[in-house]
């Protein structure tokens, strides 16, 4: 009874492969491994169809051969960690058409415990078409990317690096992070060197103050007493040798980054800044990067609010320059996770609660809003008006969510940004509300009058 139980369900799956159509003939499926990788292709091509290859470099190379002597042509894999990258770097340059895929979206069935199950079935979703790849930038775009990531890197290290020299003037009772908003500026850097090359006149230390520091030199003397103990100076010494050498890696991390932007192909061409009013060499340089970026997308995406250069080459780099990917805005919105949750299930909206989200190009569009936030924008005024109803995170969320419309539209279709002002946006919203009033008032059988303003 068990058998025939058993045959007839594998008849039943046939019958059912048999109703798919079959849209990639010459697919493989790999599950990648650390230690192994596991390739399915189609049972007719091979007698062994499933092999494991190992990881190194000759292994992967051999990978590809075997796949050429099946006749694949187009490849899926899942996304696992940053062991697929070698692969899937190596399998671009031998000519394959290589998908991404989430882990997530491709969930084993009952029963697919191993990996050469896995492979298997990754191989016959993608033959049927049922599996679509994740977004990747062109090539010379992941180059960039590679460079600013690294640059986060390096920057989070830098802010462990200045925590820990706080630590240590707080140790020995050095209070000039209290009187001095940054320590890393130009006085504070000053002072931290002075007292490493042995000053300790708490006078000639305050004297080291930039004009434009508001603490006095009396209350920064008075800061500067402290217990000068050897151990804590080596703390603090270690901490800002660490820190200084990586400042010189972001400035080379820079510099790759400026080269990388400069090989991209220019979408339109502008004339040449007019830097004879840019005195510091710091801004001439920002005004080359802004004319090229401008160049490069077609608009300044500089002007939209709380948006600066690095934050516009993050966003590039995750993005890329092509929106036709995404055929809508909403689309672009969703593939963010900056649009808002509006699921029906029964006729009820569900609970929208706020969901986990690694897109960096998103967290950018938000530390970009929560800086927009005390501007005098237009933007400014809609994300105070939504924090003071719905609070601060679903206005930051909402911030982003237009910024990445208004970005949609201007890397599309190469329209600038024109900044109304928040007195525009605040008669706008008065206008639209005062719409709203009257046709309440005309459903409820009223009329609104207006209130003389008196003189």
């Amino acid at each position: 009874m068990a058998k025939n139980s058993s045959k007839k369900a594998k008849s039943q799956r046939s019958r059912e492969r048999a109703l798919l159509q079959k849209v990639h003939l010459n697919a493989a499926g790999i599950d990648v491994g650390a230690d192994a990788h596991w390739v399915a292709v189609p049972e007719d091509r091979d007698p062994q169809p499933v092999r494991r290859f190992g990881v190194f470099t000759s292994d992967l190379v051999l990978l590809c051969h075997w796949l050429k002597s099946c006749q694949i042509e187009t490849i899926v894999m899942e996304s696992t960690g940053v062991y697929w990258i070698a692969l899937f770097q190596v399998l671009e340059r031998h000519g394959f058409e290589v998908r991404l895929v989430n882990a997530s979206h491709v969930k084993n069935v009952p029963g697919r415990k191993t990996d050469v199950l896995d492979c298997q079935w990754l191989q016959q979703l993608h033959t049927f078409g049922l599996l679509r790849g994740s977004f990747r930038p062109e090539a010379a775009m992941c180059v960039a990317r590679s460079y600013l990531r690294l640059r986060d890197t390096l920057t989070k290290d830098s802010n462990s690096l200045v925590q820990r020299m706080q630590k240590a003037l707080t140790e020995m009772n050095v209070q000039i992070h209290r009187v001095i908003s940054d320590i890393t500026g130009l006085t504070g850097m000053s002072i931290l060197r002075a007292i490493l090359a042995g000053e300790r006149n708490c006078v000639k230390l305050a004297q080291l103050r930039h004009p434009q520091i508001k603490s006095s030199s009396e209350v920064l003397a008075k800061a500067l007493e402290g217990d000068y103990c050897p151990e804590h100076l080596f703390a603090l010494q270690t901490a800002l040798e660490l820190y200084d050498s990586l400042q010189l890696k972001m400035l080379e991390c820079d510099q790759r980054i400026e080269e990388t932007f400069q090989g991209f192909e220019a979408k339109i061409s502008l004339p040449a800044p007019d830097l004879s009013r840019l005195r510091s060499a710091e801004k001439r340089r920002d005004a080359h990067r802004r004319h090229r970026l401008q160049e490069l997308t077609g608009a300044d995406l500089t002007a939209l609010p709380g948006l600066d250069l690095l934050a516009v080459e993050r966003i590039l780099s995750e993005i890329g320059r092509d929106m036709t990917r995404w055929p809508t805005e909403k689309h672009f919105c969703r593939w963010l996770g900056v649009a808002p949750d509006n699921r029906i299930s029964g006729g009820r909206p569900l609970p929208s609660k706020p969901r986990k989200n690694a897109n960096r190009a998103a967290a950018a569009l938000r530390l970009a809003a929560q800086s927009a936030m005390q501007s005098k924008s237009a933007l400014g005024a809609f994300i105070r008006r939504i924090k003071s109803r719905l609070g601060a995170p679903t206005a930051i969320n909402a911030g982003a969510h237009k910024l990445a419309r208004l970005l949609y539209r201007m890397l599309k279709f190469g329209t600038a940004y024109v900044e109304a002002g928040q007195h525009a946006y605040e008669k706008l919203f008065k206008e639209r509300m005062l719409r709203n009033l009257q046709r309440k008032a005309r459903d409820l059988g009223f009329e609104i009058t207006p209130i003389p303003s008196p003189r």
